[in-house]
């Protein structure tokens, strides 16, 4: 059974950095992107970040390039997204997922989600 356990999140003030953990379990991931994903109420899950797990290449979302960085640990088959230079329009539900499509940052190739962790940045 695959299992994606999101952690980290919480509330901080603008400015602020927090990191987010995804323990991946249940599979074999080397055939698969690790991604982020968020949504906010009333809005549609976005893409954030996404990293190969094989390879490590990473893809961003233009709205977090240069304030958040993604990465994995193969060894702990875990994923973190390190975020940066928080802003109050960051604050949403932060899902991580894995997926095996070529495209990597739409919601609907990704096979396996999370629970979501809340992030909440405060001005």
């Amino acid at each position: 059974q695959v299992q994606l356990v999101e952690s980290g999140g919480g509330l901080v003030q603008a400015g602020d950095s927090l990191r987010l953990s995804c323990a991946a379990s249940g599979r074999t991931f080397s055939r698969y992107h690790m991604g982020w994903f968020r949504q906010a109420p009333g809005k549609e899950r976005e893409f954030v970040a996404a990293s190969s797990w094989s390879s490590g290449r990473t893809y961003y979302a233009d709205s977090v390039k240069g304030r958040f960085t993604i990465s994995r640990d193969t060894t702990k088959n875990t994923v973190y997204l390190q975020m940066n230079s928080l802003k109050p329009e960051d604050s949403a539900v932060y899902y991580c997922a894995a997926g095996a499509g070529i495209v990597v940052n739409t919601k609907e190739v990704y096979e396996y989600w999370g629970q979501g962790t809340q992030v909440t940045v405060s001005s």
